[in-house]
Order: C-alpha cells, then structure tokens, then sequence
C-alpha cells in the first residue's frame, strides 16, 4: 500500500522516538541520548541508544537501527502500512484512504473474515476444554504437566466428539458453507458437512501478530493421524509460520530452540525457555529459515534424539547456514524429547544441556561416523576422506584449518594427517569440483577466482602444484597480494572514505561549510552512498537536516536500511577536538574527491574533460581545509 512522502513524515515527525521506545525499554538518559537494553538482542550492558535530535534508535551490540516506524516493524514486526497506521492513529492522524481493485478488496475481506472465523473458533474450542465433556481433553493437558496458566496463553482447547459441533456453532454465528469451506475446518461436499477436527486437543496456530492462522489437533484414543494440522488456506501456509513464533519473537535470547512438536514448545515456554518454536508438522523449510533470520543469526536445534531426530537435524543444518544462521545441536540423551528431558531432570539441567550444544558441522561428522566400521582398516580410511571433503565445505583457509583443528581433537586423527589429506583430495577433486561447490553457495576457494595464473601457481593446474590455494602458503591464503586483491582493498578504501565523511557531516553539521564546493553528492561513487549524500547535503543546504526523515526512503530494503542507519550512529571519538582528527577528517574529504577524480577519468569522454580532471586533481596536492 502507498502512501505519499509527506504523509509518512508527517505521522513519523508527530511521535516522538523516545515515548515510542520508552513503552518498549527501560531507558536512562546519558547526556543527549537515552540508553537501554537492547530488545532484539540478549545483553547485560545496555548499548541500546535512543538520540531525541535525531529521532532514531541504534543498537552498538547487534546493529540494529532506524527510526520510529521501523522500531514498531522490528519489535511487532508489523509490515510498513500496520506500522504508519499504528503510528497515525497514535497522533491522531487520518490516513488517505487508498483506492483497492475489486479483487484486491475481495481477497482482503475474505482473510479478515477467515480470521474472525479462527478467532471464534479458538475460543470455541477453549471453552470446550473446561466443559464435562472437554474433561478428557484437559486431563491430558494436566498430565502432561501443563499448569492452567500456560493453558491459557497457549489458547489450548477441546473439538468435542460431535463431528458437527463447530460447524453448527459457525452457522449459527450466520456464516455460510463457501466460507466455511475456505477456512480448513470443515469438509464440505455432496455426502454431507463435518469438523475436519473432533475429539482432538486443539493447538490455535498463531501468526506474529497473535492472530490465529489455523490449528493443529492432538487425537484422545488411538485414532489416526495422530496429530492433524488445518490444510492450506489462505491465512495458512505450514512452510512459512512457526509454531510459539508469536511468543518467542519478544524473548530476550540472542538464539532460537527449534524444537518438533506443539507440546515440546509448551513445555519449554513453561519452564522459562520462551525462545522456543517448531515448525508445523513438516520438515524444516527454507521459507522457515527466513523467517527465523528476521529475528536471530543463532538457533539450537532440539529434536527428539531418535534416528528421526537425528536426520530432521541434518536436513536443517545445510537449510539454516544458506541463510546465515549458525546452529548447534543439544545432546537430548538419554531423553527423547525437550518435554520428557525437562520433566525427568529439570529446567537448569535443560539450560546446561544449552550451554553444551555441539557446533552442528561436528555434529555432522559425528553422524557420518556412523555409517563407519572403524575396526575394519579399509572403512576408517573411508572414514577420513569423507571428512576430509567434507572440510572442504570451508571456502576461507583459516576458518577451514579451524575446524581442522577441531576435527582432530574430536576424532583423535593427528592434525599434520589430516591437513595433509584435505590438501591431497582438494587436488584430486579438481577446479570443476570447486567451481560446483562455489556456484552452490560455499564461496570460492583459493585462487579459483584468478584469471590466466603464471605456470606452477596454485591456481594453474600445473603438475607442481595442485589446482586452487590448497597448498600452505599459496596465492590468498599465504597472504601474496594479487592484483583482483589490490583492486579490493582500493575499492574497500573507497568505500570506508565516503562513509567516514558522511557520519562526520551527519555527527556535526558545521563541517559543511568546511567542505562546500569542493565534495558535492557526485563525488560519492558508492550508490547508496549517493543517494544519502544527495539528502544529506540538501538538508545541510536548507538547514534542516533530518536523519530520520532519510531513513524512511530505505523502509522497503533492508539491507539499504541497516547501513544507511548505521551511518547516522556512528561513534565518533573525539568529534574532531584533536590535531590528529582534524587531519583525519581533511585527508578524508580529499580521498573522496580524488577517488571521484580517479573514477572520471576513466570514463572520459573527450581530452577536453580529462584535462579538466588533470587540473582538479593538481588542486587537491595545494587543498588545505581548516577546523579552527
């Protein structure tokens, strides 16, 4: 949904950053900013900071940052148009109303009325549960180990074992049978009308705005499926929502427990563990690892210890690294469950178990010891390979001999061996192998990125020397400097000066005046470097320099907006107080001119323009800027 610039910064300039966060953090004020915890990531030390002159938020642990609006994304992870409505009803502000298709208002009815359908349903269900005959329901419940209050926070209920019950109570609410048969709980059809649910514990499924999405039923007795979850609808898609999400979301934890089922993320939340979630009766989605990167960079993985577990474990691991997601793996032995261990041995046993947690690529090479005979010489020696190409998974060089290190240690295989090994199968395997295990996402390795490497180099192929910087000391991992690296680290250098000068102009505005006329936005070549330069010195220009009022251009891009945030919060010491920062700052202002000089002249268009470029560039060796 779309609404104009200036009505955005009118809701945004009309709620102030501080009352908005001060309902979410405890804050203090130190000098001009207010500090707290931080809460979207776990600390003891507050680097939480809150400016009321800029009218944003940063965190200097985690990096998040923004302004009003994104706080409530991020915390309620509301999506933009929820936020600024939030926000406008907030300051008493009425929104343009948007013009919808017809089928745009269509399908946006139909989900607000699947939703009030859920909603009835889950209270339903609930009510049931504190009924006669909800009794075997709740008793379940209860022997579980589940106290009425986590029941209730759960929204845990009863489907009664009338295979109608719902569907009359619905149509006495004066729903009809086509949208009863769009929200999944019903089965509709020629032969007659009934409960997709009945004589089940039911388990509300809740999206991360608390509002239920489908449900999931336990069956009493042996009937079968033993669990059944709402099929697909268009509130409900089991490959993209986490079970308990909507709590775990608000812990303070810096890492997730994905666990398997409804009742292990009841039992954990119970116990204190309320960074639990499990993913709805299918295996670990990609979709599912996206989601959980909204809110966490570390999950620990606690499925049941059985062989079931153990393969849902190494089909997550790969799934959750593509996204950026480190894990490890908890040790439920000699329990099946988070349920069952929590239950036998306690919540502080549980949190040991947490500290423990093995790194999930040794967990990985645990698993494939299994497939070993290692009394039978010819297997151990399999053995070692296959953990030697698994190695190779580690494209940098020293983060590949860490885990060399650490594969030694566990598996008590003598580290020179196995080095040695590593090296021998990335030169049997060959560059078509590395450029595979590149294109699938595990970086490149070595020198396979040079082009026309001199005879006898790592990266030639030659009969000296194996294919790729395998061999200690070769090409980027024996720290020789090539060309495509100089190129970088110019490049990197060019970078780090445009964002230095920008933090400097945005920390202390009387240091344009400083700069006017010799750096203009088009000296930032770094694209969004640019487009904030643009706005920056706009606003300098004017006198009205609003970091805030910048962010909200990079809203739809998240990426774009973490580092332009980054860029308003920078800690600068000293603010230019001393001779050496001072020269700092000039030498900084002249790198990003003669970068943009150096970059023009490569695009030249005529000998007209390159002399004019020769001439500036003479300027610069005589530039001298003053900060006194």
């Amino acid at each position: 949904m779309y609404y104009p610039d200036d009505v955005v910064e009118e809701v945004r300039s009309r709620n102030d950053i501080v009352d908005i966060v001060s309902g979410y953090v405890k804050l203090q004020k130190k000098g001009s900013s207010y500090f707290g915890l931080c809460p979207f990531h776990h600390e003891k030390s507050p680097s939480f900071s809150v400016s009321p002159g800029k009218q944003m938020y940063y965190c200097f642990g985690c990096g998040a940052g923004g302004n009003v609006i994104t706080f409530l994304m991020q915390y309620e992870n509301y999506t933009f148009p929820e936020a600024l409505k939030v926000l406008a009803d907030r300051a008493g502000i009425e929104l343009p109303k948007q013009e919808m298709s017809k089928e745009a208002r269509a399908q946006a009815d139909l989900k607000m009325t699947l939703l009030e359908i859920n909603k009835l349903a889950a209270n339903y269900f609930h009510y049931q549960l504190k009924q006669p005959h909800g009794r075997t329901g709740y008793e379940y419940l209860t022997k579980r180990g589940l106290s009425d209050d986590t029941i209730r926070h759960f929204g845990l209920g009863y489907s009664n074992k009338t295979s109608d019950d719902l569907y009359r109570y619905l149509k006495g609410k004066g729903y009809g049978d086509g949208i009863l048969k769009e929200s999944g709980l019903f089965t509709i059809s020629e032969r007659g009308t009934w409960d997709k649910f009945w004589n089940r514990v039911m388990f509300p499924i809740m999206d991360t705005n608390n509002r239920v999405i489908g449900f999931g039923g336990r069956v009493m007795g042996d009937g079968e499926p033993k669990y059944l979850n709402s099929p697909e609808t268009k509130l409900f898609d089991k490959s993209r929502n986490l079970y308990g999400l909507n709590f775990a979301k608000s812990s303070r934890e810096k890492y997730f427990l994905i666990c398997e089922g409804y009742m292990d993320v009841i039992a954990m939340h119970q116990a204190g563990f309320t960074n639990a979630v499990a993913s709805l009766g299918t295996a670990f989605t990609t979709q599912h690892a996206a989601l959980l990167k909204r809110y966490t960079s570390q999950v620990i993985l606690t499925y049941d210890s059985d062989d079931a577990g153990v393969k849902a474990a190494m089909r997550a691991i790969p799934i959750l690294k593509e996204v950026g997601i480190s894990c490890r793996v908890l040790n439920m032995k000699p329990h099946k469950d988070p349920d069952e261990f929590i239950k036998n041995l306690g919540a502080d046993a549980f949190r040991q178990r947490i500290a423990e947690a093995k790194n999930s690529f040794l967990f990985e090479i645990d698993v494939l010891k299994r497939g070993y005979d290692l009394e039978d010489p010819e297997q151990k020696t399999n053995f070692y390979t296959a953990v030697a190409k698994k190695l190779l998974e580690f494209s940098d060089a020293l983060e590949r001999d860490n885990y060399i290190q650490a594969v030694s240690r566990e598996q008590f295989i003598n580290y020179q061996d196995l080095k040695q090994l590593v090296n021998r199968t990335a030169a049997r395997l060959g560059p078509a192998w590395a450029e595979s295990r590149q294109a699938a996402g595990y970086g490149s390795y070595g020198g396979a990125a040079r082009q026309n490497p001199a005879p006898g180099d790592a990266g030639s192929g030659a009969p000296n020397g194996p294919p790729y910087a395998w061999r200690d000391g070769a090409a980027s991992d024996g720290g020789v400097r090539r060309p495509g690296q100089r190129k970088r680290e110019k490049e990197d250098g060019a970078k780090q000066s445009q964002r230095l000068l920008l933090t400097w102009l945005i920390e202390d505005p009387r240091l344009y005046d400083k700069i006017r006329g010799i750096v203009t936005p088009d000296d930032f070549k770094e694209e969004l470097y640019h487009k904030v330069a643009q706005m920056v010195f706009d606003g300098l220009e004017a006198g009205n320099l609003s970091p805030a009022e910048i962010l909200n251009h990079f809203i739809n891009d998240e990426e774009q907006y973490k580092e332009a945030a980054a860029l308003f919060n920078a800690s600068l010491k000293d603010s230019l107080g001393s001779e050496e920062q001072k020269k700092a700052f000039s030498e900084t202002v002249i790198k990003v001119r003669k970068n943009s000089l150096d970059e023009a002249s490569r695009t030249a268009a005529d000998i007209g323009q390159l002399q004019e470029i020769i001439r500036a560039r003479s300027a610069l060796k005589t530039l001298h800027i003053s900060l006194d």
